[in-house]
């Protein structure tokens, strides 16, 4: 979708977008945001194009556009980058936060802004940080405990602290892009999976893994990012634009996925989908140390970990 055609839209520089998801979903508003408000800081200079649907492919496949600049911006979550940065999977780490408070002060703090050196160093450039929501586990059929995953064969993120994760329960951990992921549990290849409940109704999941029980194990945290080679290209005012544009948008963002957080469950449980708590609260933590554990020196050691913890402390 083109937006900002002014008379002279020749002239205007054109930003192609990557959306996992439709122009309802928060996913693909944040970037109609964020071309208003470049629109209005620099009217005509340049024109979105924003790619919905995951046409342009799953976020793995975006980000490798993004770093040859075939594609100038999209969001990501964190998990989906860090096979090029490894440290930024500490913001994954299973029941590490408290709220999305915590996550907020982390990614505004010190650590988020170490990651994004990091980031830059990969040719990411991160402008700000979004909340996804809480991951949640996605059955065919009612599971409450960990001990029910044993033997499951589970679609997990493509990134070695969610195959860990998983297999800290007893399943079988399958690396499986998003967009690909609705086939793939209907034709029975995994069974089970985790997700937020903005995506779980964006990728009517509910139509095969009707389940949903309120682990909240990990707060899916993102990022707004573009191509190096294209920011690179920007002058210093056109790069403060898009940076204050880029926060600006973020907070929508976040506000956008509560509310549709909402409307998304909403929408699932009318389909019949069920929700259901998570039992045995410390069988879950239990695995998920052991994690932390296992990555600490991938993540940048037992420091960075705590420091994320300490600020839980700050914020009460």
């Amino acid at each position: 979708m083109a937006l900002n055609r002014p008379a002279h839209a020749a002239k205007a520089t054109t930003v192609t977008v990557a959306s996992l998801l439709g122009d309802d979903k928060p996913e693909t508003r944040i970037w109609h945001r964020f071309a208003e408000l470049v629109q209005q800081r620099l009217p005509g200079a340049f024109r979105f194009n924003i790619v919905k649907n995951a046409a342009l492919g799953g976020e793995r496949e975006v980000a490798e556009a993004i770093r040859l600049g075939a594609v100038q911006a999209s969001l990501s979550t964190v998990s989906a980058l860090s096979a090029w940065v490894p440290e930024a999977q500490v913001l994954d780490l299973p029941f590490l936060f408290q709220d999305a408070a915590h996550v907020q002060r982390a990614t505004e703090g010190a650590p988020g802004q170490r990651l994004q050196q990091r980031f830059a160093s990969q040719q990411f450039v991160v402008l700000a940080y979004i909340n996804y929501g809480a991951r949640h586990l996605l059955t065919k059929t009612p599971i409450t405990t960990p001990d029910g995953l044993r033997g499951l064969r589970f679609r997990s993120v493509q990134s070695a602290l969610h195959t860990q994760l998983w297999s800290a329960y007893g399943a079988i951990p399958t690396g499986i892009p998003i967009p690909e992921t609705y086939n793939a549990l209907a034709n029975g290849v995994v069974e089970a999976m985790d997700l937020t409940q903005s995506a779980y109704a964006g990728f009517r999941l509910y139509e095969v893994v009707p389940c949903l029980t309120e682990t909240a194990h990990i707060w899916a945290t993102g990022v707004v990012y573009f191509s190096q080679s294209f920011w690179s290209r920007l002058s210093p005012e056109q790069q403060a634009v898009f940076q204050a544009a880029a926060r600006e948008a973020a907070q929508t963002f976040n506000t956008l996925m509560q509310a549709d957080e909402a409307v998304s469950m909403q929408i699932a449980q009318a389909a019949g989908a069920q929700v259901l708590p998570a039992e045995n609260r410390p069988a879950w933590e239990a695995g998920a140390h052991a994690v932390w554990e296992k990555m600490a020196d991938a993540v940048g050691g037992e420091a960075a970990i705590a420091d994320i913890r300490a600020l839980a402390k700050a914020g009460g």
